[in-house]
């Protein structure tokens, strides 16, 4: 296992920052609002030579035992438990708060390696509470600005000293002394000559790439709920209260021996209803997960009709080109599940008419029933959206379309459509030369797209067809 850090504090000293200026990402919530971030996250983190796992965590706050407050806190303890680790952040301009010393007094009695790390001290500002924090038991405080990047060396000295302590310096870097040099293509390595298919430059290359599936729907579907019940362990925050999670949590997991990274993702409202700061980053951040998944789960509660917001939801699903799975949760508590079931594909038939064919799975999320189905249409609806068609079938097939219904006239003259060919999968995208593709009709598309989704299967994906003019001989 890596060597691991775990960023602890309590609320708004900036342990966010810390994380996304480590791991170079900005896929932490930042904002001034405090206990913004709830559930752990975990990336791979570098200062300067040095590589390490990095966990982030909710702010360590007193609460009443089981609210949401108090659940975050055992998040971060658990966080705490694992790291080799942990960096306790304070907020150098405000000075030591009783918070900070209730909870440094934790760190010490659990016995865990612990840096004391002053944030917010750019300039010269916090000189005073870089005094008080001595008081904390934790050693000399590093004064660091994670916003600016200022003191990060500092922070590699006193992490390279307590891991030297430790005896695990060595984890922190890599083996190999010497880098290849990279491979730029277009300068020697890859020539025009050479024998290739577009499938070589497919993500899909290597066969044993992690699915990654993003588990989307509105606030309180169950998501979090699904997904803890798919890693055997409560490793996000649920509860009966809507919208605990804010940030999209990225887990790998394996089902049936098949390797996959779950993404959990906050709930997505109207966007009329969205006017804090906060929830639009939730949702910037949920619709970053669509955009970087190969198949999302869409949540619905089965039992009730399908929202309006859940077919937004799908047709930005379709619309960003993704796969799409409907996994209709707390099946196990639907009275009519024949009427339930019906209401569900009549809703799609009517509003989803773009992704006909879309597998409905329906699961219970907290008891794990139906997950066996939903991975297996996962593998399937995969399989769908990555296919490759030749261009002798795809034109062999355009030519009996043709044939049954020729493109219209128009000025006098039929349109020509000389051939079709796939430009790329993921999903499935056609080019198709026609002598004037403005004025080809959107009619016309749909025929062809519609005869492409049942001749080849194409169902439950976005089929894209783009128009191209092909060459004149004469000119």
């Amino acid at each position: 296992m890596a060597f691991t850090i775990a960023i602890a504090g309590r609320p708004n000293v900036g342990k966010s920052t810390l994380f996304n200026r480590l791991t170079k990402t900005r896929h932490a919530i930042v904002s001034d609002e405090p206990g913004v971030t709830r559930d752990r996250r975990d990336g791979e983190a570098t200062l300067a030579s040095m590589k390490f796992r990095l966990i982030d965590t909710a702010g360590l706050e007193k609460a009443k035992a089981g609210s949401l407050q108090d659940r975050m806190r055992h998040q971060s303890q658990v966080a705490i438990e694992m790291a080799d680790i942990s960096l306790m952040v304070i907020d150098a301009r405000s000075g030591i708060l009783p918070d900070d010393a209730y909870f440094a007094s934790q760190l010490r009695r659990s016995g865990a390696p612990v840096i004391l790390v002053a944030n917010k001290c750019e300039g010269k500002k916090g000189a005073e509470a870089l005094a008080e924090a001595w008081q904390l038991g934790l050693g000399a405080p590093i004064p660091i600005s994670a916003e600016h990047g200022e003191g990060l060396i500092d922070l590699y000295d006193s992490i390279l000293a307590l891991a030297t302590d430790l005896g695990r310096n060595d984890e922190l870097f890599d083996d190999e002394e010497e880098l290849q040099e990279p491979i730029i293509f277009g300068e020697g390595s890859f020539s025009e000559d050479d024998e290739a298919t577009p499938d070589i430059w497919e993500e899909d290359a290597e066969p044993e790439a992690p699915v990654r599936i993003a588990v989307v729907g509105r606030p309180n579907m169950g998501k979090s709920t699904l997904v803890n019940t798919l890693l055997g362990e409560g490793r996000l925050l649920t509860g009966p209260e809507a919208g605990i999670t804010r940030d999209s949590i990225m887990v790998p997991f394996s089902f049936n021996n098949k390797p996959y990274e779950i993404v959990d993702t906050a709930g997505i409202r109207r966007s009329a209803r969205i006017s804090e700061k906060v929830e639009k980053l939730m949702v910037n951040d949920a619709q970053r997960a669509i955009q970087f998944a190969k198949v999302c789960i869409l949540m619905l509660d089965a039992r009730q009709p399908p929202h309006k917001q859940d077919m937004t939801i799908a047709r930005h699903i379709a619309d960003e080109g993704r796969a799409l799975i409907i996994a209709a949760n707390m099946w196990d508590d639907v009275k009519d599940k024949s009427v339930s079931i019906k209401q569900i594909n009549d809703r799609l038939q009517t509003s989803l008419a773009q992704l006909r064919g879309v597998p409905v799975v329906p699961i219970s999320g907290l008891y794990g029933t139906g997950l066996e189905r939903l991975f297996q249409s996962v593998q399937m609806i995969k399989s769908i959206w990555q296919l490759r068609i030749s261009t002798g079938r795809l034109n062999r097939w355009l030519e009996v379309m043709l044939e049954a219904h020729p493109p219209p006239l128009v000025q006098g003259r039929r349109l020509r459509i000389r051939y079709m060919t796939q430009i790329k999968s993921r999903p499935p995208t056609f080019a198709l030369f026609v002598s004037r593709p403005a004025d080809l009709p959107e009619s016309y598309l749909r025929y062809l797209i519609g005869g492409l989704r049942d001749e080849f299967g194409l169902t439950g994906i976005p089929v894209r067809m783009v128009m191209r003019k092909g060459k004149n001989p004469y000119a």
